[in-house]
């Protein structure tokens, strides 16, 4: 069986509140649906968003800011088109 990646876990949290709101799914094999994910990991990995606004420990921020950046260079290795200007 295939290991799951950050790339893969994030994209699957993204798509069930997608689901909720009646959006579509995101895949990572579509090229626009790529940026789209680069974008939102870009806007989690934003100071305020990644310390939930000083709501969470410095601990806990930095394992935020680990799984989004290996989320983010995963990403990147797919397509090297994407930026991440938070990294």
């Amino acid at each position: 069986m295939p290991k799951t990646t950050s790339l893969d876990q994030f994209v699957a949290r993204e798509n069930k509140f997608a689901e909720i709101f009646g959006n579509r799914p995101l895949s990572i094999r579509n090229a626009q649906d790529r940026r789209t994910i680069a974008e939102l990991i870009d806007s989690r990995l934003s100071p305020e968003n990644l310390h939930c606004d000083g709501e969470i420990s410095a601990a806990e921020a930095r394992r935020k800011y680990q799984f989004l950046a290996q989320a983010a260079r995963q990403l990147m290795a797919v397509d090297p088109t994407v930026r991440i200007y938070e990294l």
